[in-house]
C-alpha cells in the first residue's frame, strides 16, 4: 500500500471522510473490472486466433482437390456467397460494412495459401485504381501496377495476370472514353464493378501552401476540384501528370510542388496534407471495372453490359431500346463513342439491371440484335457496393 493510500486510511478510521480516497477506491475497482474485460477481450482474441489458423488448414485441403480436379482457384461467387451470408447472419452490434471489409482480408489470405490472385491495375502504386483495386481483391493479393489502361487489357489478355482493374466513369466528369473504347477491341469480359468514394486532397513534402508554385494531377482530379482551387490557389500553376501517384512522386521531388492525390498517395510518398477533401462534389464516386477472359454466373442482383452499333436510319437507336422497355428492363446507363471506323458512325455502350442468364434479358437482346450492325456482350456481373471512405 503506498505512503499517500496509508495515510488517508488513517484520516478515515478517525471519522474524517475523505474525498480523495472515494475516488481512490471507485478508481481501483473500477481498474479491476477494466482488467477482467480486458482478460476477456485477450481470451476472445486468442480464439479467433485459433480459428483463423483452422480456417487457414481448411483453405490448403481446397487448394489440393482444386489441383487435383483441375478447378479455377479463385471463385468469385463463392466469394460473394461467403459475404453475404456472414453479413444476413449477423444480428449483433458490429457494423455489416466492417465485416466486409474483415472477411474480404480473411478471403485474400486464404485465397494466398492456395494460389495469389494476380492483379493488373492503372499504376503507379497510389492511384484511386490501386485503392480500389485493394479494396476489392484485399491485402494479399499480387498487384502488377501497369502504365496505361491498354496494358492492363493486355495484361489480363496474356494470362500475365487474372484480373485487370480499371476506371469506368466518375460521377462528376463522366464516362472515361479510353476504357469504353478498348472494349470495342478485345474479348475481354466485364467481371464485377467496383464503386469508390473519391476524396481529393492537396499534398506537399512540407504541408506549408505558401511554399507552392506548381500543383500536379491527372486531369481528371484537376477537373473535381476546379472550383476549389480557383478559390484557393488562383494564381498557381496547374500541370497534368499521368496518374495521381506520379503527381505524388513529383510533389515528393520538390518542395516548391504540390499534388492532388489520395490519402494513400499521402502515405506511399511521405506527404503531408495542405488540405483535405477539396473536391467541389462531396458525393464524388468512381466506377471500376474489374475485367478477366470470363463473367461470374447468375446472383439475382447483377447488371449487364452491351456494346452495339445502329444501322443508319430514322429511328435506329429508337428500335433497339424498345425491346428492353417492353420487358421492363432498368437501363442504367447508355453511353456513345465514334466507332473510328466510318465518319458520323457511333458505337453505343449500355449496363442494365438482370445478367444475361436471366430469360427476359436474354430475349431482349436477341430482339435488340435486328436493330443492329453488330452487338456484344461485355459481361454480367454482380451490382458492387458502393465503398465509402
Amino acid at each position: 500500500m503506498s505512503g499517500l493510500f496509508f495515510a488517508l486510511k488513517n484520516v478515515e478510521k478517525k471519522g474524517k471522510v475523505s474525498v480523495i480516497l472515494k475516488f481512490m477506491k471507485k478508481h481501483n475497482k473500477n481498474n479491476n473490472g477494466l482488467g477482467k474485460l480486458r482478460e476477456q477481450i485477450d481470451g476472445i482474441d486468442e480464439r479467433i486466433l485459433e480459428l483463423l489458423n483452422k480456417r487457414a488448414n481448411v483453405a490448403i485441403e481446397v487448394a489440393g482437390i482444386k489441383r487435383e480436379q483441375n478447378l479455377k482457384f479463385h471463385s468469385p461467387e463463392r466469394e460473394r456467397a461467403i459475404l453475404e451470408r456472414i453479413t444476413a447472419l449477423n444480428k449483433g452490434e458490429f457494423p455489416n460494412d466492417a465485416l466486409k471489409v474483415i472477411f474480404r482480408e480473411i478471403i485474400s489470405a486464404s485465397l494466398s495459401l492456395e494460389e495469389p490472385l494476380k492483379v493488373a491495375y492503372f499504376g503507379p502504386e497510389g492511384t484511386f485504381t490501386h485503392l480500389a483495386s485493394v479494396r476489392h481483391f484485399g491485402s494479399s493479393a499480387s498487384y502488377i501496377p501497369q502504365e496505361s489502361i491498354r496494358t492492363v487489357f493486355d495484361a489480363v489478355d496474356s494470362g500475365k495476370a487474372d484480373y485487370g482493374l480499371v476506371p469506368i466513369e466518375n460521377s462528376t466528369e463522366g464516362a472515361v472514353n479510353y476504357t469504353l473504347d478498348m472494349f470495342a477491341d478485345c474479348e475481354l469480359k466485364i467481371a464485377a464493378e467496383v464503386m469508390l468514394e473519391i476524396s481529393q486532397n492537396l499534398l506537399s513534402k512540407s504541408g506549408d501552401r505558401k511554399r507552392i508554385k506548381k500543383i500536379y494531377s491527372h486531369p481528371q482530379p484537376i477537373a473535381q476540384c476546379r472550383e476549389w482551387l480557383e478559390r484557393n490557389m488562383p494564381a498557381i500553376p496547374v500541370i497534368e501528370s499521368v496518374s495521381t501517384a506520379k503527381a505524388a512522386e513529383i510533389a515528393a521531388k520538390d518542395g516548391a510542388s504540390a499534388a492532388i492525390a489520395s490519402e494513400l498517395a499521402a502515405k506511399l510518398y511521405d506527404l503531408k496534407f495542405i488540405e483535405k477533401h477539396i473536391e467541389d462534389n462531396k458525393y464524388n464516386f468512381t466506377r471500376f471495372l474489374v475485367i478477366a477472359k470470363e463473367y461470374p454466373g447468375r446472383t439475382g442482383n447483377d447488371k449487364t453490359s452491351l456494346m452495339f452499333s445502329l444501322k443508319d436510319k430514322p429511328g435506329a437507336l429508337y428500335s433497339a431500346l424498345v425491346p428492353f422497355k417492353t420487358a421492363k428492363i432498368n437501363l442504367t446507363k447508355i453511353e456513345s463513342r465514334p466507332s473510328k471506323r466510318r465518319a458520323w458512325e457511333y458505337i453505343f455502350f449500355v449496363d442494365m439491371l438482370g445478367h444475361i442468364d436471366d430469360k427476359k434479358v436474354k430475349k431482349a437482346v436477341e430482339e435488340v440484335k435486328d436493330s443492329c450492325l453488330y452487338l456484344k456482350h461485355l459481361g454480367s456481373y454482380p451490382v458492387g457496393d458502393r465503398i465509402e471512405r
